[in-house]
């Protein structure tokens, strides 16, 4: 992963052939990553920076929750969902039938039909995949109900601030934590672009390579977090989205090709 650090205000405006997302590949034919790499001639590839790693029933154990004092659970992923039910199955435990389920999205909640018999469970999901969606539909349980959080060791964010300013009776359990994979064969790859979207798979490039310089290579970051980390690793921030005219990160690379093309930078 070769790539001496520039200025952070100084964007290098340079032709762009080759980009790393840092995210596994998707898998909808249609992707917009698939119809950019065609519509610009360029060679995009996918290699997820982070993994998950699901905590043992041993392990989760120590944290001396019980799942059964509870009487809702939230999923915000099918992570979450997958992991929750694998640590219930090894402690032997078995949900009752009437515990409830919230899900961040109808996604989410469609994938429980995998654990539990769906249509003889309570199961509610928010009419957005926001997380305004499902605090509309938690906000109507508050004062009835006990919840589980199943999260990864990591989790925060606009969720946990909403159940705690809320006054919701609630605990976050750990049932998965996320690591940094394996990039070691990425060593000697170069690419004109780096794509992040979380804090974690810029810990995950230095866990990698403590040694990385960015020299030429642009970086893009989705999100506010993701480009703070950036900037916090003492990175050149090139690219970033959402950003006005470029709600998405496939149109904030166009945009900065686009950009490149016309300041006449071929090399």
């Amino acid at each position: 992963m070769s790539s001496t650090l520039v200025s952070q205000e100084n964007i290098v405006l340079k032709k762009v052939e080759s980009i790393l997302i840092s995210q596994p590949a998707p898998t909808n034919a249609k992707s917009p990553y698939h119809a950019l790499a065609k519509k610009l001639n360029l060679k995009i590839d996918f290699r997820p920076f982070i993994q998950v790693e699901g905590i043992s029933g041993k392990e989760f154990r120590k944290s001396r929750i019980n799942p059964l004092d509870f009487t809702a659970v939230i999923f915000t992923s099918r992570n979450a969902i997958s992991h929750f039910f694998r640590v219930c199955e090894e402690m032997r435990i078995k949900m009752p039938q009437d515990t409830k389920y919230f899900c961040a999205s109808e996604a989410i909640a469609l994938y429980l039909q995998k654990f539990i018999l769906y249509r003889k469970r309570k199961v509610f999901y928010g009419k957005t995949s926001h997380v305004n969606g499902l605090k509309d539909v938690l906000k109507k349980h508050k004062k009835n109900e006990k919840f589980m959080l199943p999260c990864s060791s990591t989790r925060h964010g606009a969720l946990v601030t909403y159940l705690n300013e809320s006054g919701f009776t609630y605990k976050m359990a750990n049932v998965y934590q996320t690591v940094a994979a394996d990039l070691s064969d990425l060593k000697d790859i170069y690419y004109d672009m780096i794509v992040f979207f979380s804090p974690l798979g810029l810990k995950s490039l230095f866990v990698n390579f403590p040694d990385f310089k960015q020299n030429e290579t642009r970086i893009a970051a989705f999100g506010p977090t993701t480009s703070k980390a950036v900037i916090e690793h003492n990175l050149r921030l090139d690219v970033k989205a959402p950003e006005p005219g470029s709600p998405s990160m496939t149109m904030a690379i166009e945009r900065y090709i686009k950009k490149v093309k016309e300041n006449g930078m071929i090399g």
